[in-house]
């Protein structure tokens, strides 16, 4: 693909994103009043576990289920058309990550399966492209984990029910100041992001020139 297809490729992601900060923001009245469209806007621990005793139980593996796959197929493609070009993007992109990218680069010949079973998450997804794993086998692997991950997290909730529910009815007692609190983290969180925007766009670019690069051949 070459830069047209990689921008179809790169949007779905920054739409996840961006529900994903806008999940962060209003998580406190979400968790109460609407935690199914929480688990839509974010799949993230923290939220699963705080929402499962209070969803239907196939409501919470059907939307956690797609929630989780949703952006694995798009780091995937671009790890397989774009190989190391998008992991250096990645390690970029997320320079916090950047040992862990390299670790699971280095694990992943020998141990490549468990870990999309384990950690099905966006950098073994990108890696598992990168490494031309192939696509049915990825995705079996992939279903698999996730669905293995909502699993144990519904143990969590069932386990520590009572502590939950404590802390699900302190978040409803207070939930004005604690959605003032969360959205002001994530705005400040916001205006850190922006000051690094040139490392952002520089590492986007990268991966962009790479697509040129692949363009001229498709022409021809």
């Amino acid at each position: 693909p070459g830069r047209r297809h990689l921008t179809m490729l790169i949007a779905p992601i920054v739409a996840m994103v961006i529900a994903a900060y806008t999940a962060d923001a209003l998580w406190p009245d979400l968790v109460t009043n609407k935690p199914l469209l929480l688990m839509s806007l974010s799949a993230k621990n923290r939220y699963l576990v705080l929402v499962v005793n209070h969803v239907d139980l196939w409501a919470y593996y059907l939307i956690g289920t797609i929630r989780l796959l949703l952006p694995d197929p798009f780091f995937y493609a671009i790890g397989w058309f774009y190989g190391a070009a998008a992991l250096r993007w990645m390690e970029k992109r997320t320079p916090t990550a950047g040992r862990y990218m390299r670790s699971v680069e280095g694990w992943f010949g020998k141990w490549g399966a468990p870990l999309v079973v384990l950690f099905p998450n966006n950098y073994v997804c990108l890696v598992a492209g990168a490494a031309r794993m192939r696509p049915v086998k990825f995705a079996i692997l992939n279903i698999i984990g996730t669905i293995s991950r909502l699993f144990m997290l519904q143990i969590i909730g069932d386990i520590f029910a009572g502590p939950i529910d404590s802390l699900l009815g302190f978040i409803a007692q207070w939930r004005i100041p604690l959605l003032v609190v969360s959205i002001g983290l994530v705005a400040f969180f916001w205006i850190g992001e922006l000051r690094r925007g040139s490392k952002e766009v520089e590492a986007f670019r990268e991966l962009e020139d790479a697509a040129d690069e692949i363009e001229p051949g498709l022409e021809a």
